[in-house]
């Protein structure tokens, strides 16, 4: 049975959908059978994967109102071993539909327990802020993926989710726990990215990935072609990056 991780930081920017989607494709191309559910309105995972948000039928929004159940709204990429659960505008409204639901926090894992069996690795793309979609996706899954971008504001908000993720351990998933956190935007030649990846590292120790992701034009131009980096530009540094984080993954969840 496959391994449910929710890509998670209310900070917008800090590479969130781009992990998401090329950490996905990197363990596609490693052999694994990857779904990236994306749960952010905007739709960004969906179109970063070649899909055109306009033209979903069902998508993440009719699965979180018990609309529909996953297996009917997945739907294949051209790329190895991926499948995205998609998103589209539907989605915007969902928060404040969910608060009349009774059981508001849980559509998501009912849906996804129906599939995970079917998938080495589900992701979820979270949305930027600690809303009813994103406690649904903490409610449905195993562990957490923390991006965090190595500037001066980076550890901003972080007291704020770890506190919504104790509250969801308590109330609604106990088995949670935090699989790791990733350095995005890297740049070892700067003192203050030096400072931040110090702080960092206090507050979270060995949960913090050996792999970093250094800043890449590449890695930003890619989702305008609907491809992760690994096949727009498999030589780019970003592309290796994510090599070695999808890897180091695996690593992790082998021991």
């Amino acid at each position: 049975m496959g391994k449910i991780i929710a890509i998670i930081n209310q900070k917008g920017g800090v590479g969130k959908t781009t992990t998401a989607v090329n950490l996905s494709a990197a363990l596609g191309q490693l052999g694994c059978r990857v779904l990236l559910a994306d749960l952010d309105p905007q739709g960004n995972a969906t179109s970063g994967v070649g899909i055109n948000k306009r033209e979903v039928k069902i998508s993440s929004y009719h699965v979180l109102m018990e609309e529909s159940g996953a297996a009917e709204a997945i739907l294949p990429t051209r790329f190895k071993g991926l499948s995205i659960l998609p998103s589209n505008i539907d989605l915007a409204g969902a928060e404040i539909e969910l608060v009349e639901k009774e059981n508001r926090a849980k559509s998501l894992r009912a849906a996804l327990l129906r599939v995970k069996e079917d998938y080495d690795f589900i992701f979820i793309d979270c949305p930027p802020s600690l809303g009813l979609i994103t406690v649904n996706a903490l409610t449905a899954s195993d562990s957490i993926l923390i991006p965090i971008q190595c500037e001066y504001y980076a550890l901003e908000g972080l007291t704020q989710l770890m506190q919504t993720v104790r509250t969801v351990k308590r109330l609604y998933n106990s088995s949670i726990t935090v699989e790791g956190v990733l350095l995005t935007m890297y740049d070892s030649r700067l003192n203050l990215t030096n400072q931040v990846v110090g702080e960092i590292k206090k507050y979270f120790a060995d949960k913090v990935f050996r792999s970093t992701v250094p800043r890449s034009v590449r890695i930003s131009e890619a989702p305008s072609y609907g491809e992760p980096i690994c096949y727009y530009d498999k030589a780019n540094r970003g592309a290796l990056a994510y090599q070695r984080v999808a890897e180091e993954l695996l690593e992790r969840n082998r021991k």
